[in-house]
């Protein structure tokens, strides 16, 4: 079992800044307690759902083109950390936590809204 429990988004003005944070809490494994992979995905109306961000256990890093050089992830343990600068009206939609276990099984947080108003 794995709970995520997320935070930070909200509404801010074009060039400003959000910190988005998920924490996941794993139960039922007492050998398996980091995950694999964690990041962001998120999803505006009418759209697919696009990968945001990524880092692994080795803290290696993805990034979707868009958001290169305006965002940052980063993780402590089964905390990621998504630090959202010069946000723009484009970067609206519901932000979700992702994790990957090393098992391959998948978690999706129950989304966070960003809206940039510009």
């Amino acid at each position: 079992q794995v709970q995520l429990v997320e935070s930070g988004g909200g509404l801010v003005q074009a060039g400003g800044s959000l910190r988005l944070s998920c924490s996941a809490s794993i139960t039922g494994s007492p050998y398996v307690q980091i995950v694999h992979t964690m990041g962001w995905y998120r999803q505006a109306p009418g759209q697919q759902r696009e990968m945001v961000a990524l880092i692994d256990s080795s803290r290696r890093k993805q990034y979707e083109e868009s958001v290169q050089g305006r965002f940052t992830v980063s993780r402590d343990r089964n905390t990621v950390f998504l630090q959202m600068n010069s946000l723009k009206s484009e970067d609206t939609a519901v932000y979700y936590c992702y994790v990957r276990r090393f098992s391959g099984d998948t978690f999706w947080g129950q989304g966070t809204q960003v809206t940039v108003s510009s």
